[in-house]
């Protein structure tokens, strides 16, 4: 099983926000830079700014629903998927109070309209929890609290997390290329496409070209 993050990993989480965050305050989006540290530090949020902000993005302004793919995700999770690995979603949303019913579905709605493969998806922040035998993920204490706990992470480079230790992809060919290497550690084989899953040749390319894309 493959446990992969969504924010910062398969979505665009940055580049969204940024947009959003510049539209709130009126200013130019390439005044907020993409270099960033894990609190946005760089961004100036004056206290309490950063939740408040997060929240309107989310509720208000359909930033989970609207965010870009990064380059390579699905394309990636496909060939995995297809090999037989059991593709789970794990990602943090619901940090937003009174906003958990629009940040599912629209988590959902989105995995549907890019087409991005998966089995089951939890919402939940101790990602140590779940018992997967890889995980991605780009946010440093989830990968130092996997770790801790004796689990397999793959650090999805980003600016936030550069002083933690590798194994490290700074692009999905290569998350793809050390997943690879993790199955063949555990010598388990590759496996023909899982059952249920439709092999049909628009499955890639029925996704939604979308305006902010």
């Amino acid at each position: 099983m493959l446990g992969v993050d969504l924010d910062g990993v398969v979505g665009d989480h940055t580049g969204r926000f940024r947009e959003i965050v510049a539209e709130l305050r009126g200013i130019d989006p390439e005044t907020l830079p993409l270099e960033r540290s894990w609190d946005f530090n760089e961004w100036g949020f004056q206290p309490d700014e950063y939740d408040r902000m997060h929240k309107m993005a989310v509720t208000e302004h359909d930033m989970i629903r609207t965010m870009a793919v990064i380059y390579g995700a699905a394309d990636v999770l496909w060939r995995l998927s297809d090999a037989g690995i059991w593709i789970r979603i794990i990602t943090h949303r619901l940090c937003v109070n009174w906003g958990h019913a629009v940040a599912v579905a629209d988590t959902v709605a989105w995995l549907d309209d890019t087409g991005i493969p998966y089995r089951d998806i939890c919402f939940l922040g101790a990602k140590p929890e779940v018992e997967a035998d890889c995980y991605v993920d780009d946010a440093a204490h989830n990968v130092t609290a996997l770790r801790d706990a004796g689990n397999h992470v793959i650090v999805y480079d980003a600016p936030y997390n550069r002083d933690v230790a590798g194994p490290r992809a700074a692009s999905w060919s290569e998350v793809e290329a050390l997943v690879i290497d993790r199955v063949a550690e555990l010598g388990v084989p590759l496996q023909p496409q899982l059952p249920g899953l439709d092999a049909g040749s628009d499955r890639l390319t029925r996704r939604v070209t979308h305006p902010w894309a």
